[in-house]
């Protein structure tokens, strides 16, 4: 998968990792992919319904080792 941003929200709890991805979103191209890496559990449904919310795809979701990866692909 070509991500052309990153960013890596460890660390923080539920709304940041979300706010963070906002706005590493609206300095992105449409069809671009951002990947978030994250470590608070609630991040999977938020991500799933932030995608739902703002149109933008969610590409995919994975979670290993007490990390959860979202892959979002900019509308």
């Amino acid at each position: 998968m070509d991500v052309q941003r990153e960013i890596d929200t460890r660390g923080l709890n539920c709304p940041l990792p979300i706010l963070k991805a906002k706005k590493a979103l609206a300095e992105m191209l449409s069809g671009e992919l951002l990947r978030v890496v994250a470590t608070d559990p609630g991040s999977m449904r938020d991500f799933q319904a932030f995608a739902r919310q703002t149109g933008n795809e969610l590409v995919a979701q994975d979670s290993s080792g007490g990390e959860f990866v979202h892959v979002l692909r900019r509308r």
